[in-house]
């Protein structure tokens, strides 16, 4: 499916639509998402949202890397690179953390769990938006802390992975099983310190 052939992304209504697809999608998950729902949610005419998304697949999925997208953005925006190695990782794992328990990332997460075997292609544009791009930006960022002598590291995708990977600890489990469904600051700033901890204890020049 040639998705970026497919979408119109132009024109005044297309923010409306994304806002109201958001909504209808985490209020009601993918299979009970209605067209009529999402229309109405958007204030559009369903020739409208026909008009930009002809297909409800491609919809979700637009949602979802759009979030991704500004979630990524976002970080990027608090970084800077010339500040010391821990602190720019305390900033990227406390916004990670957040992300990854937060009820968009959760909805999403249970939607492509369920939808896997009928519309495989919902998890890979969640995972190439959200967790693959967010590995490609941690590699890129340490490479430069590796050169600069900050870090040492061998293989620096593996790490930036178990950077991932640590940032999941205790939470989000949790939240996956509905045990916890909404989690404080401090919570989310212990995991985060917790993960760049071990991560430095591992990788620390």
């Amino acid at each position: 499916m040639n998705q970026p052939a497919t979408i119109l992304r132009t024109g005044r209504k297309f923010d409306q639509v994304l806002k109201g697809a958001r909504e209808v999608f985490m209020a009601d998950g993918f299979e009970g998402a209605s067209v009529d729902d999402i229309a109405r949610a958007a204030g559009v005419s369903k020739a409208t949202l026909y008009s930009y998304f002809p297909d409800k697949r491609l919809l979700f999925m637009e949602v979802a890397e759009t979030e991704c997208r500004l979630m990524s953005e976002r970080i990027l925006s608090m970084i800077d690179e010339t500040k010391p190695v821990r602190e720019v990782m305390t900033i990227a794992a406390t916004q990670l953390v957040a992300f990854l328990t937060s009820e968009f990332a959760q909805q999403v997460f249970r939607i492509c769990v369920a939808e896997r075997d009928r519309f495989p292609e919902l998890g890979c544009a969640f995972y190439a938006a959200g967790p693959e791009n967010g590995q490609r930006q941690m590699c890129e960022y340490l490479e430069k802390a590796v050169a600069a002598g900050e870090l040492v590291i061998d293989d620096i995708p593996m790490a930036a992975e178990q950077f991932s990977e640590l940032c999941k600890v205790r939470l989000w489990m949790r939240a996956v099983l509905g045990i916890q469904n909404s989690f404080t600051q401090d919570e989310i700033d212990d995991v985060a310190k917790q993960a760049v901890d071990t991560f430095m204890a591992r990788y620390g020049a």
